[in-house]
Formats: structure tokens, sequence, C-alpha cells
């Protein structure tokens, strides 16, 4: 197995947990909250791991250019975007279908880098990512009322549009972080993925971490009494999160987006794992297809 794709599934499993702890927090906190401490306290684990790469390792740090700030500024508005959006989903009572669209990332980032840079992919990946999608959106319903049918009728739903706005910006922000990393590499004695991906997650934390407690300064300053009457959870989403984004930014690095993010639906198979093997929840038939579904998306994406 390639490397990049030993650093995602690591990536996804580490989103799980993230996403976990996320949805307990917004219980806790509003949504801005909820959203505001994946970078806030995800901030000081990216330096600290460029520190490593600089300092311990003695890896030479590149030098930014304006193509690099113009890409690294959409990826992380547009990160905040679609995290927003997805934390808001919690919030609705049939959120399910919400969560389901926002699967549809893969996708969606396979038309942006399209679109912005001419990438194409082959008929096996695009096999690969609308097998996947369906596969997830089986399981995102199978514990609810709502039968698979009802995805398509309910596609102009408000948790459908929603879901469907977070899968977009996410495929922006991917998009657009490839683009910064690799507009890295030309101030580099040779192209270092790991390097370009640690200076790029640092940039992109600090504008969004900037950007949010703006915000909140200006319209929600009670968020901050919140977060800090659970900063020792907040503390374990920003490191699980900052060490999934250094993975993710990694094997964006190395692999097309849209690769990337079909091989990353497996997380949908460790949220299942954990219900069952965890939880000891009943498995039904939807979810067994669903997780299939994924199994051989995986397979054709790795053997074509």
């Amino acid at each position: 197995m390639e490397l990049w794709a030993i650093i995602t599934i690591g990536s996804a499993f580490l989103q799980n947990m993230r996403s976990a702890l996320q949805k307990h927090l917004k219980g806790q906190m509003g949504t801005t909250g909820a959203t505001f401490v994946r970078f806030g306290f995800g901030l000081p684990f990216a330096f600290l791991y460029l520190a490593i790469l600089q300092f311990g390792l003695d890896r030479p740090m590149p030098v930014p250019d304006l193509v690099f700030a113009g890409w690294a500024v959409v990826g992380a508005l547009a990160q905040i975007t679609a995290t927003f959006l997805l934390v808001h989903l919690f919030s609705f009572r049939n959120f399910a279908v919400g969560t389901a669209y926002s699967r549809t990332e893969p996708a969606q980032a396979a038309l942006v880098a399209l679109l912005l840079f001419g990438e194409t992919i082959t008929s096996g990946t695009l096999a690969a990512i609308l097998v996947s999608i369906l596969g997830v959106m089986a399981i995102s319903v199978a514990r609810t009322p709502l039968r698979p049918l009802a995805l398509i009728t309910s596609v102009g739903s408000p948790t459908a549009l929603i879901g469907l706005a977070s899968g977009f910006f996410f495929g922006i922000s991917g998009t657009a972080y490839r683009a910064a990393s690799l507009a890295l590499a030309p101030s580099l004695p040779e192209p270092d993925a790991v390097v370009q991906a640690g200076y790029t997650l640092c940039v992109v934390i600090v504008i969004q971490t900037v950007t949010m407690l703006v915000w909140m300064l200006w319209r929600e300053r009670h968020e901050f009494a919140r977060i800090r009457a659970v900063w020792k959870t907040s503390a374990m989403v920003g490191f699980v999160g900052a060490t999934a984004s250094f993975g993710w930014f990694i094997a964006m690095t190395l692999q097309q987006v849209a690769v990337v993010k079909a091989l990353a639906q497996v997380e949908m198979l460790f949220t299942f794992a954990s219900a069952v093997f965890v939880f000891k929840e009943k498995i039904n038939r939807l979810e067994i297809l669903g997780c299939l579904l994924i199994v051989a998306g995986v397979l054709i994406l790795i053997l074509v």
C-alpha cells in the first residue's frame, strides 16, 4: 500500500475520534465554540510538529509566496465554513440526511479540482468514489425511519442542502490546501511533502484561529466561558484534530484530493465499528450493505 493511503487511513481514524469529541462538546457550547476548539486548541500542536521538523530533524523550511498565501486563505475560510455547517447539522433532528449528503465531498472535490486546475480522474477512480459515497449514505440513514429512496426526494430539504454545502466547502478547502502546499515546493532544495504539509497547516490554522477569535469577540463572547469550562476535552479535540490535519495535508500533497477523500470514507467503517463493538449496537441490513459498498470502493481505488 502506498504511503499516502496509509496516512489517509490513519487520519480518518483520528478524524472519527475528533468528530465524536466535537459532537460531545456541541451539547455544552454553541456551534461557533465547538467549531473554534478544533482550530484554536490545535494551534500549539501544529507548531510543535513544525518545530520538530525544523529543529529536531533539521529539515529546511520553505519560503512562501503570494500564490501560497492566496490558496491558504481560501482553504482556511472554506474549512471554517464547512466545519460550521457540519456541526450545525447536529442541531437538526434528522441530521442523518445532511450528514449523508456532506459525504459527497470526494465527488465535489473532483469537480472543484477539474474546474480550477483541469485535474481529471480515471474512470476507475470515479467508480470508486461513487460506490463509496453510496455506502456512506446507506450507513448514514440506516438507523433512522428514513427510507433510502427518501435521500433523493429530500435533496431540497434544509438538512440536505446544508450537508451538500458542507461537502462543497470541504472540497474547496482540500483542493486549496493541495495547491498551497505544492506552491511551496520550488522554494525547497527538493520537494518535501512532510515539511510542505506542516508549514501549510501552521499558516492555515493561524488564519482560522484569528478569524474565529475576532468573530467571537464581536458577536459571541459568551462562548469563551463555555470553552474554558471544558478546556480539557477541547484540548483533546485540538490535539486529535491537528494530528489528523497534518496527515491529511501530507496525503493531499502526495495525491489528488478527490482520491484521498474517497479513501477517507473508511472513517465511516471506524464509526460503525465503534457502535457495534464498543456500544454493542445491533447491525441491520442497510448498514451491512453500506459497509460492503465502502470496502468495495476502497478496493477499486487501490487496485485500479
